[in-house]
């Protein structure tokens, strides 16, 4: 079993915002997977289905990001999912638009849901796909992440989640390293 869960607000406010590039992910993995995110559970939308004989969960917290932690930790505890199972996807403001990092394991950096995610779980050994959305440029980082994304940026940003969504299968099939090797984009 794998739980996926992309981080982000709840609410057609933020929905195009930088911080929700995890929900946007999670829209592309249920495109991909035929998995409707509709089911309200664990303080979360999650969507349950199968990919290469794997259960795949796919969630979208509904706390709020610097509460995502509840979420994650109510699923995690249910479901005993093993650490290694657990993959994390949300926005990196210190990595470039475009840029995707995926990591085995790792701090919460300077992201608040993560922060919570992890002070929750107890531990930090579960992957982790950081979408880069770079840095603001005279603006204040709450307004920053809460803003929407160009038209120019927008196309960038497509191209990611794809890389993205099918980086998370390719460790489901392949493991993480194959994941990194062939997704973490410098």
């Amino acid at each position: 079993m794998y739980v996926i869960v992309g981080l982000g607000n709840p609410g057609l406010k933020y929905s195009q915002s930088r911080h929700n590039v995890g929900f946007m992910c999670m829209d592309f993995l249920s495109e991909k997977l035929g998995i409707k995110i509709d089911k309200i559970k664990f303080k979360a939308l999650i969507g349950e289905g199968n990919y290469n004989g794997e259960k795949v969960i796919l969630v979208k917290p509904q706390t709020f990001m610097n509460l995502s932690g509840e979420s994650v930790q109510a699923i995690v505890n249910f479901y005993k999912v093993p650490h290694q199972n657990l993959f994390v996807v949300y926005d990196d403001i210190d990595i470039d638009l475009g840029k995707l990092r995926i990591r085995k394991q790792g701090s919460s950096g300077t992201h608040n849901g993560m922060r919570n995610i992890i002070y929750l779980l107890g531990f930090d050994d579960f992957p982790r796909f950081r979408i880069g959305v770079s840095k603001p440029q005279n603006m204040d980082l709450a307004d920053f992440v809460l803003s929407g994304f160009s038209k120019e940026e927008q196309k960038i940003l497509i191209e990611t989640l794809n890389k993205c969504s099918d980086a998370c299968l390719n460790a489901i099939t392949d493991g993480i390293d194959s994941a990194m090797n062939n997704f973490n984009i410098r």
